[in-house]
């Protein structure tokens, strides 16, 4: 495939195959940040995303792609998700996620997950119980016993540079560092080769927060959404913001209710009604159609699609291919 260094925002002439984006947070990603860094991450972003076109090109459903690339964003350290998750306030780490299928509607979300290696696991549980829809705390941890998943003790969620941003935000008396390497919510949306939607969303939350915080990730709406025939969304940001907005909900009903094209809808939301730093989002729509408007100094973020378009960014385009800047 063909590395862009921009993802085309306009309609394919042609019918997709399938289409996919995947985010790893958004906020004050530094240009100053170290060679040696950047390209950990654009390589982590590359190979997380090429588990997905093999997946997708092979004819794997939607809702099995999006929970298998934040279940890959999960096990890498770089992102504030699963093994990379930041600490709160008490040195522990809690863990939301969330999952929706635009085939069916339905969605599974878990909140302050502790114990749970990998929560976009956890949350998929919880969508196939066709019984709740929302699982928080010690209750979300034993559902997940009850299910077999793999389980953890907390330390297992303990990085070396999570820790000194702790240490760090402690001595500042705030719960995010600007300087920070991003807010690190991870996600996905994908379009598959039947047509069909689904998004997915994990996150350790916010440096230092206070414990039983719970941001937008796992509210379904707010975060993460997905309905077939409009499209699937994941945000990362600020929490609180995309709560206050609903803002993956707001999307889908703009191209629902008003006819408003994809493009547009997330340009409007994102640059005109959040403020400057709130973060950002990645959306597909039921045509292939795949944005990624952020607002912050820089986004996590990569794409394909059929097409063999391909983009692996960080800052504001035009970026150069080669992960050097």
């Amino acid at each position: 495939m063909e590395l862009k260094t921009a993802f085309p925002r306009t309609r394919k002439p042609r019918t997709l195959e399938w289409a996919c984006a995947i985010h790893g947070g958004a906020g004050a990603i530094p240009l100053t940040t170290p060679e040696e860094t950047v390209k950990r991450y654009r390589e982590a972003l590359a190979g997380i995303l090429a588990g997905g076109i093999e997946l997708l090109s092979d004819g794997a459903a939607a809702i099995e792609v999006v929970e298998a690339l934040v279940t890959a964003f999960e096990d890498n350290e770089l992102f504030n998700a699963g093994r990379g998750a930041v600490y709160t306030s008490d040195a522990r780490h809690e863990l939301d996620a969330a999952i929706m299928d635009g085939l069916t509607g339905r969605s599974g979300s878990v909140a302050g997950v502790r114990r749970v290696r990998n929560p976009v696991r956890l949350a998929r549980a919880v969508l196939d119980s066709h019984d709740h829809m929302f699982y928080a705390g010690e209750g979300a941890d034993r559902f997940a016993e009850t299910r077999g998943l793999d389980l953890v003790e907390n330390g297992y969620f303990d990085t070396a540079h999570r820790y000194r941003a702790l240490c760090e935000a402690r001595g500042h008396g705030t719960v995010l560092l600007d300087h920070d390497q991003g807010y690190g919510t991870v996600g996905a949306v994908v379009r598959d080769r039947t047509g069909n939607l689904a998004a997915a969303t994990s996150t350790g939350g916010m440096t230092n927060k206070a414990p039983g915080r719970v941001g937008d990730t796992p509210l379904i709406g707010a975060g993460t959404y997905a309905a077939n025939g409009l499209a699937a969304v994941s945000a990362t940001g600020r929490g609180e913001a995309f709560m206050r907005h609903m803002v993956a909900y707001d999307l889908c009903a703009r191209i629902r209710y008003c006819g408003t094209a994809l493009e547009d809808a997330a340009h409007d939301i994102v640059m005109n009604e959040m403020k400057a730093g709130d973060g950002g989002i990645i959306a597909v729509d039921h045509a292939g159609t795949i944005v990624m408007p952020f607002n912050s100094p820089g986004m996590y973020r990569a794409a394909a699609d059929s097409s063999g378009d391909l983009i692996v960014a960080i800052w504001d385009s035009p970026e150069p291919t080669s992960g050097t800047r």
